[in-house]
């Protein structure tokens, strides 16, 4: 379901490709919301950091790969569904879980996070390995692959692993990448809504590799983020946002502020 640009509500500050920035900076209110008509009312973006991000929406709140501890959403709604891509520490954390997981929170993730929890925690978790389909309060969950491609990084995130996630709210689609490369699994995408992205070095994607995938299966909106990486592997999503120019619409959050 394409929702048109002009259904884009700002709250906080919104940018454009063309607007010029520090590197990886964003100016304004540190994690202002962005919000989007959805069917059934508004879906409200809240970046918390590099690949933490949560979702306010009409059928209730999600949070993708938290971590940081508790104190980092201690402002935010708490959450009703979990998503977690992977295992690895910007992604998952346990600490974080047992802060911020609720008696009626339900869990989302992939095979070898399910192997890390507690037993508490996989009481209230489902496993979805890549092509796996869950359902959650009316909304679908879809599990697709994300890995590396480029010779000696497939250790990173080899594929079968670990999870993206495509979510279906009412025809209203969302991608979230995970880590990944640009694999032909993110290029068939097809009526994406609202994408989250990823790129830095060495662990996913390079800029360009993320603008090229990016444009071939033009979602309508698309958030650049973990962003971040080392040994000079970090990206600059002002530049995502040029070479992605009138294509996609670009939105940048706080993810390091």
């Amino acid at each position: 379901m394409k929702h048109s640009r002009r259904n884009f509500l700002k709250t906080g500050v919104a940018f454009s490709g063309g607007v010029v920035m520090l590197p990886f900076a964003v100016n304004g209110a540190a994690h202002a919301a962005h919000e989007f008509a959805v069917p059934g009312g508004t879906l409200s973006v809240h970046p918390v950091a590099h690949a933490s991000v949560v979702l306010k929406t009409p059928k209730g709140v999600i949070y993708v790969d938290p971590v940081g501890g508790g104190e980092k959403y201690a402002e935010l709604p708490a959450a009703d569904l979990v998503l977690i891509t992977h295992h690895h520490g910007d992604h998952f954390n346990a600490d974080t879980l047992v802060a911020i997981v609720g008696e009626n929170t339900v869990m989302m993730v992939n095979p070898e996070v399910m192997e890390k929890l507690s037993d508490d925690m996989k009481a209230k978790a489902t496993s979805l390995g890549n092509g796996d389909a869950g359902e959650w309060n009316g909304i679908g969950v879809h599990a697709i692959p994300a890995y590396n491609t480029t010779a000696g990084r497939e250790k990173f995130h080899p594929k079968g692993r670990d999870n993206g996630y495509v979510l279906n709210m009412d025809g209203f689609q969302i991608y979230l990448s995970g880590d990944t490369e640009d694999i032909p699994e993110m290029r068939a995408l097809k009526d994406i809504d609202l994408a989250f992205v990823c790129m830095n070095l060495p662990f996913t994607m390079d800029v360009e590799a993320a603008a090229s995938a990016v444009a071939e299966f033009k979602p309508t909106y698309v958030y650049p983020y973990h962003y971040r990486g080392k040994d000079g592997g970090t990206q600059d999503p002002a530049a995502f946002a040029k070479l992605i120019g009138d294509a996609v619409e670009v939105k940048l959050g706080d993810w390091y502020g």
